[in-house]
Order: C-alpha cells, then structure tokens, then sequence
C-alpha cells in the first residue's frame, strides 16, 4: 500500500508549519478543514440530483413500514395468546432491539471501510441490492404458518435498509464541499476576500440545503408510489379477505424494492468517487474497523463538543428510534393491520413531512437560524410525543388508541417530528473533523445503532412487565429524553469547529490517522 499514495491525488491537502512558526500552525489549523486546490472533483447537478433520486428509493417502505407491519401481521394471524405468551407487541419490539444489534455489530467491523480508497460508494451499491432482493424474498412469505421466516426477513431487511442509508447519508458533506460555489467560497478565504468563520457558515447552510432539499425530494417520490400502491391494492381487493391483506403487504414489499433498485441506478454510475485514506500500516480491512473506531473514540474524547452531541446522539436517537417503533406496533393493531389503511396514512405522514421539512429550511434560510437551534426546537416536539403515549397509561380515551388519534400523528409527526432525520445528520458533519468525516459518521451511526436495540429492549421488558400495557414504555422513554436534551444545550458549534482544526492539525504530526491516499 506504501506506493499507492503516488497513484492517487489526495482529496484533502494537510499543510504542516515549519518548526517554531506559529503563524504556520494557525494557517495550517484554517487550511487542513479545507479541500486542496489541486484536486477538486466537483459535485455537478446531475450528480446532486442522482443523490436526491437514491433516496425516493430508499425511502423506507420495504424495510421500515410495510416489513415490520407485515411480520406483526404474521404473528398475530399465527394465533398467538398474550395471556400466556409474550404480547406480540412485545415480540415485534425485541426482535427490532435484535435487529439494531446486529446493525451495531455489521457497523463496527465495517464502518470505517468507506474511508478508505475510492471504491466506498460499493458499500451503498452492496447493501441496495441485498436489500432490493430481501424485498422480493417477501413474496415468498404470504401465509401465517410462515412467520419464522418473516422474522429472518424483518431483521434482514431492518439491517440492509438502515446500512444502505448510513453510507449513503454519509455521502453528503462531501457533495456539499465539492460544490462550486463552496469552492468559490474557499478560494475567497485563501485571498483573504473572507474568515474561515464566514466559509463556515456559508458551508454549513449548503449541507442543511442539500440535506433538507434530498428530504422534500424523497417525499414528493413517496406520494406518487403510494398512490400506485392504493391502484394495486384496488387490483389486488386487498379489503376482501385476511388472506388478501397478507399477500397485499408483501406485494407491496416487492414493489418497493423494484422501485428502490430503479432509483438507486442513476446514484450508482454518477457518483464521483472521492479518494479516501490509506490504509494504515500493519491494518487489515478485517481489524481496520475496530482499530478505527476505538481510536474515532479515544479521539472523540478529546473533541469535547463532538463528545457531547455523540452522547445527545446515543440518547435521543434511541427515544426516537423506540417512540416510532411503539406507535407503530400500536398503529397496527388499532387499524387491524389493514395495508390499504396503513398506506392511506402513509400518504398523510409524508405529505406533512415534506411540508415540514420545508418550512423548517425556509424559516432557517430566511431568518440564518444554526442547525443547532432548529435541532433544539425540533426535539422539543419529540418530547412531546412522548407525552402523548404516556397520557394513554392509564385511560382509554387518548394515547393512540383511536383511529383518529393514528391520523393526527401521521400529520404531527411528519410536520414537526421528521426534520429530525435531517437536522440530526446535518449536525454530524457540523462537529466532525473533516479528514475523517466517514469514520465519524460511521462512528454516530454504531452508537446509534447501539442505543436503538437498548431501547426496544427495555421497552419490550417494560410491556411484559406491566402486565402488556403497551403505553408504559412511554415512562422511559420521556424520561430518557429529557436527560438527552440537556447534552444538546452544551454543546458549541463554534468552539468545536477550532476543536476539529487543531485535531486534525495534531492527529497529522502524530499519526493517529492514515495520510490521505
């Protein structure tokens, strides 16, 4: 690998002072946050647009709505009897905890991969297609007695679909960058024309761009194919039978995946691959992603507001994660697993989301609001969702258990709940060091995952506990929600942008990392 570094142009240039220069020192803190000169490969519009296309694919519906409905379907057509055995509720909520354990495991040996080389977007490629393929493996799966195999295909397809998103997510601070006017930016910074604090800014408004415009893409794309889902539950008369609603979830599961692999093609061909690290010496691509993440870890230590919001992360991340999964074992059984319900609310949840997202980016752009500020107001109402279940504790009328009370949070959770998927990623990139953007976003996305199978977990323990009452989990989830939320408001942009400069700057003398390739 030593002679590699000849064949590759780094895509970021560390400037290193000569000894005793102090000026150098700050040059080269202000220079190692930005891309060489020499090396830009930049984001055109028809890549930009390729990347928004991927996620009308990757929307969720195969892996996140429809196979996790499909296999509580299943169990409860398999006849199962709470009095004896664990709620189904309960059920759905540890074999999700399993699930994110396993994405936890899968992330942590594979994770740092995508930072190095230029061959990363195969990772994105990998996971699509096991993806696309369990969702057509679902039509194999239309009868009750067949429920063990929805279990193997509910985890699977909960692990390809969150992996897929990891590295594609983490895809974006590097379009954002390579942007011209970005690079224009930059360029204004080396002539003196504009501080590094003002690129900043500049730069951190182009990801919150990119990030929110990919959210309203994805909705818009979602409407059009859950409206061909109602043609095809029509077709199938989905209402007539049991055994028509059964064989309409997994249909429906098949044709996501169809629709996934056709948008994920123009992603696959456009994007320019960005070289990433060498590997590092003695390091194999089987040990590269512990070695990396322990020392992303230690390194994190030091980075005290990335600390921070890592710990915010890892807390909220999991009320999130585990409130949704909650309502949605709730949500099912107040329809009666209906596909052609759960799709009709599908519609109202992603026209609110993308109506939602985009507010919250014209009120940020108009009025320059921070990501962390809309960060903090976003998780505000997550708060309040949690409020919502708890209420339904101890009396039947609210706490969604009520048709209307399922629609009215499809509307509330897409308007002030889903900004979250952006605002949270975009935030990454904003306390992150530049060289090693993909290992700590690989490293957010391991602690991620780890706090979302503790949280189904507890939840599904709380249930049985209880007696089944599925609204108890709630207690924990508040809770946990409000220590997490105290982490955010310590944490400092700015001063962990000077964090990320003189990290990145020190980690260059001492080695800690690989040189670019």
């Amino acid at each position: 690998m030593s002679d590699s570094k000849e064949k590759v142009t780094a895509d970021v240039e560390l400037t290193l002072p000569s000894p005793g220069d102090r000026s150098g020192e700050r040059k080269a803190s202000e220079d190692s946050t930005r891309p060489s000169t020499t090396s830009r490969r930049l984001t055109t519009r028809l890549e930009l647009w390729a990347f928004y296309v991927y996620y009308i694919g990757n929307n969720g519906l195969s892996g996140f709505n429809f196979g996790p409905s499909q296999f509580q379907n299943l169990l409860f057509l398999a006849g199962y009897d709470p009095s004896w055995v664990r709620d189904v509720n309960s059920i759905v909520l540890l074999t999700n905890g399993i699930s994110f354990a396993l994405q936890a495991a899968v992330l942590l040996i594979i994770g740092a991969w995508a930072d190095y080389g230029r061959w990363r977007p195969n990772i994105t490629i990998f996971f699509t297609i096991l993806a696309v393929a369990v969702s057509f493996a679902w039509l194999g799966v239309e009868d009750p007695s067949r429920w063990q195999a929805g279990v193997a295909l509910y985890i699977l397809g909960l692990i390809t679909y969150q992996c897929a998103l990891t590295f594609w997510t983490a895809a974006f601070p590097g379009l954002a960058r390579d942007l011209t006017i970005v690079q224009e930016s930059s360029d204004k910074v080396a002539s003196g024309e504009k501080t590094e604090s003002e690129h900043a800014d500049f730069e951190s408004m182009e990801r919150n761009r990119i990030s929110n415009i990919s959210f309203a893409v994805c909705s818009a794309g979602e409407i059009i194919i859950l409206a061909i889902m109602v043609g095809i539950l029509k077709g199938l008369k989905s209402d007539a039978s049991t055994e028509n609603n059964t064989k309409a979830f997994s249909v429906l599961i098949a044709f996501s995946g169809g629709v996934w692999l056709i948008c994920a093609l123009p992603w696959f061909f456009l994007e320019k691959r960005r070289p990433g690290l060498a590997l590092p010496t003695g390091a194999s691509m089987l040990t590269i992603g512990f070695k990396q993440t322990v020392v992303a870890f230690r390194e994190c230590l030091r980075l005290k507001q990335t600390f921070l919001y890592l710990i915010f992360y890892f807390l909220m991340g999991d009320v999130l994660n585990t409130t949704v999964t909650v309502i949605g074992t709730l949500q099912n059984s107040v329809v009666s697993y209906s596909t052609l319900q759960l799709t009709l609310l599908l519609i109202v949840g992603i026209v609110a989301q993308g109506a939602g997202i985009y507010l919250f980016w014209l009120v940020q752009k108009r009025f320059q609001i921070p990501t962390r500020t809309m960060l903090c107001f976003n998780v505000f109402w997550i708060l309040i969702l949690t409020v919502w279940g708890l209420i339904g504790i101890h009396t039947d009328k609210f706490g969604f258990k009520h048709v209307w009370e399922i629609w009215l949070y499809q509307a509330y959770y897409g308007l002030m709940v889903c900004p979250w998927y952006a605002y949270s990623q975009t935030m990454i990139s904003e306390v992150s060091p530049l060289p090693q953007m993909f290992l700590f976003f690989a490293l957010f996305s391991v602690v991620g995952k780890t706090s979302a199978f503790i949280g189904p977990l507890v939840s599904s323990a709380i249930i049985t506990a209880s007696g089944n009452n599925d609204n108890y989990p709630f207690v924990f989830l508040f809770t946990l929600g409000v220590l997490s939320t105290g982490f955010l408001y310590f944490v400092d942009v700015d001063k962990s942008r000077r964090e990320c400069a003189e990290f990145v700057l020190a980690e260059a003398k001492r080695e800690a990392f690989a040189d670019t390739l």
